[in-house]
């Protein structure tokens, strides 16, 4: 279907692994015309699969727009600002992505060390 909005038409640059992936997926694929579904799964087998393999797994069931909420947790883990992670996930703003606040780093012990740091650097320590 169509995305909701116009902003959400934009490129989104991928990893590496992934390109190879994609590359090895569609070089089995020979027939592929225009019109034709890239992956042959509806959103309703992609559910059944995911309840299936978190059953197996012993773990909750996600959701899949879930996945999208853990990738926004990784990069947040991977150190990227709440700006980077909202132009990557169409996020109309920033302020979205600190709904994700919980999960940015707040180490105190750390804030601490940066500032010693800064003070040292200052020549006065």
């Amino acid at each position: 279907t169509s995305p909701k909005t116009d902003e959400s038409n934009r490129t989104i640059v991928i990893p590496d692994f992934l390109v190879e992936e994609l590359e090895e997926f569609f070089s089995m694929n020979y027939d592929l015309k225009p019109k034709d579904r890239l992956f042959p799964v509806t959103g309703s087998t992609l559910c059944k699969h995911i309840a299936s393999g978190a059953a197996e797994a012993g773990i909750k069931r996600i959701r899949v727009h879930d996945l999208r909420h853990s990738h926004v947790s990784l990069l947040i883990n991977r150190g990227f600002s709440a700006v980077q992670i909202a132009r990557r996930v169409g996020h109309s703003s920033q302020d979205i992505t600190y709904r994700y606040a919980h999960l940015f780093p707040n180490d105190q012990a750390n804030m601490a060390e940066a500032l010693d740091k800064t003070r040292r650097g200052c020549g006065n320590g």
